[in-house]
């Protein structure tokens, strides 16, 4: 049995789905079953339930937020983590944790290898790479899986930011100087859903293929959906936001590669498919 937290998230929902369609049995405990910021909170619905595997997909992910509420952060992205890892290691459990390329510095234009240095440069990045260290330090049967630019349809992301201010826009200053993959939930599910099969444990990078700015994002989900909105890159500079971004998000998919695991699909083809579920679920 799967054990999915965080379901009403972008990636938990697609997880959920992708195991109702292998047909494979999951759980997935409400906020109030399992609450990260207590040591109780966090282990007894899992002690109690016994999974094999549990998919760790809740996280505080409030970017910008997380600078002035720091200690929430770190305690859910953290010592939630930790003690979702301790109770695991009691039932033998394998775990997979969701991870990001905040954990990095943002240096240079080479795709971040999976061991390359850490250097996160905001509080959330620290966060999450806590929840990283405790999950190396407390399992030996565990998946760590960076990912960027997540988008799903249940939830806020990017794609539905930019369409909705497409209502009432026809120019838009976008960042053109950080450079990442675009990540759609339901590729990265069928890819967790695989690894979680195996034994291959380890640390991974996941994302679309391909790299881009947000600028260029923003430009390719106009362009397929058949709107003229003029996209004008800016530096970051130019966008200050209270959480620093990295420059560069690209993350190196040799990680999957070695481990005989398919890479998703490109990132111009991700959106193509997520704007025809939009549709699809807006009734159009």
């Amino acid at each position: 049995m799967i054990l999915i937290t965080g379901i009403l998230g972008q990636l938990g929902y697609d997880l959920s789905r992708e195991f109702t369609k292998r047909g494979i049995e999951y759980i997935a405990p409400s906020l109030e079953e399992l609450e990260l910021t207590t040591e109780a909170g966090a282990k007894n619905f899992i002690l109690e339930k016994k999974p094999e595997t549990v998919m760790h997909c809740a996280a505080y992910t409030a970017v910008d937020k997380a600078e002035s509420e720091e200690e929430l952060a770190i305690t859910v992205n953290g010592m939630g983590t930790r003690w979702v890892a301790e109770a695991c290691r009691e039932i033998g459990a394998k775990m997979i944790y969701i991870s990001t390329d905040y954990v990095f510095g943002g240096d240079g234009k080479i795709p971040y290898e999976v061991d390359d240095e850490k250097k996160p440069v905001n509080v959330y990045g620290r966060s999450k790479l806590l929840g990283e260290d405790a999950v190396r330090m407390i399992l030996k049967k565990y998946f760590i899986v960076r990912t960027s630019w997540v988008f799903g349809i249940n939830g806020h992301n990017f794609i539905k930011t930019m369409l909705r201010l497409a209502e009432t826009k026809k120019n838009l200053r976008v960042v053109n100087d950080q450079i990442g993959s675009p990540t759609y939930t339901v590729d990265l599910a069928k890819l967790l859903a695989d690894m979680a099969a195996t034994e291959k444990f380890g640390t991974y990078h996941a994302t679309n293929e391909g790299f881009c700015s947000w600028a260029e994002f923003t430009e390719e989900i106009f362009k397929q959906a058949g709107l003229e909105v003029e996209v004008e890159g800016i530096p970051t500079i130019e966008y200050p936001t209270p959480a620093r971004r990295p420059f560069n998000s690209r993350l190196s998919k040799k990680s999957l590669d070695e481990a005989g695991f398919e890479r998703l699909p490109t990132w111009q083809d991700a959106v193509k498919r997520y704007l025809v579920e939009l549709n699809t679920a807006s009734g159009r």
